[in-house]
């Protein structure tokens, strides 16, 4: 599987965002017990974060990213990229 990356930047107030990131938590722990492999967090200096996961393929990985709650309740603008490992 391919390693891919989501770049987030948040588009909504605080109060909004947070409402969602429950459900994005749980999203992520499910993507983990998958198998893919996710991990997800934000930036310190707010107003963004990366979601790293692994996915078969481009086209899975942008149905992946559209599952996400945050995404799906339009709190970030995101670009998805493959991110290719060079040193383990």
């Amino acid at each position: 599987m391919a390693w891919f990356v989501k770049i987030e930047r948040g588009i909504v107030n605080k109060a909004m965002f947070d409402q969602f990131v429950p459900a994005h938590v749980a999203y992520v722990r499910d993507l983990i017990a998958q198998g893919h492999q996710a991990r997800t967090g934000y930036w310190a200096e707010y107003g963004g974060g990366m979601l790293v996961f692994q996915a078969a393929s481009r086209s899975q990985a942008e149905a992946i990213v559209e599952q996400d709650p945050l995404v799906k309740n339009r709190c970030v603008e995101y670009e998805l990229h493959e991110w290719r490992i060079v040193v383990e």
